[in-house]
């Protein structure tokens, strides 16, 4: 059974509670790193099962993901109260065929933006963190909301990048 929005925003933030969102995020790419140094490009590409995305898809997908966070988060700021579109994950994985695309430039570009991201959050007076947009599925989320959000998002699939390498590492011995 798929999870409903509000399902799944109290499980990404439950990831996240206690930490700094801004923390959690400036750490991904480093822990990311770490994680798959040791992984050959095959090891980066095998699905755990059918349906199943592969560690090279979980970085395309964060790449992608931090586009449109950064999108978001930069027309909040631009119209408070903007509407903000909901997408579904698996027809962008699909249509930007994260599966033959190089795990490697996927996470070069995750580092990019992220970076890009951050500047713009840290250089934000307090005021402007309580800048809205209404998501199309889960309602009201304050440019603090979408902050501890994306963290707890980096911190889901870094658990499953962890399961996924510590896999690969197993078979590989």
């Amino acid at each position: 059974m798929q999870e409903t929005p509000h399902q799944y925003t109290k499980r990404i933030l439950s990831y996240v509670q206690g930490q700094k969102p801004l923390r959690v995020q400036q750490a991904t790419v480093k822990k990311i790193e770490r994680l798959i140094r040791p992984l050959t490009p095959q090891e980066l590409r095998k699905r755990p099962a059918p349906g199943k995305w592969s560690i090279g898809e979980i970085l395309a997908h964060l790449a992608e993901t931090e586009l449109v966070g950064g999108y978001r988060i930069r027309m909040i700021l631009s119209s408070n109260g903007t509407p903000i579109q909901a997408f579904d994950q698996n027809v962008w994985a699909e249509n930007s065929n994260y599966a033959r695309q190089d795990p490697r430039r996927s996470l070069e570009t995750f580092r990019i933006l992220r970076g890009a991201n951050l500047a713009l959050l840290k250089s934000l007076p307090r005021k402007k963190w309580r800048n809205y947009g209404m998501h199309a599925e889960r309602g009201k989320e304050t440019i603090a909301r979408v902050a501890a959000m994306y963290a707890g998002h980096d911190l889901n699939h870094l658990e499953q990048i962890a399961r996924l390498a510590k896999q690969s590492q197993r078979r590989g011995k």
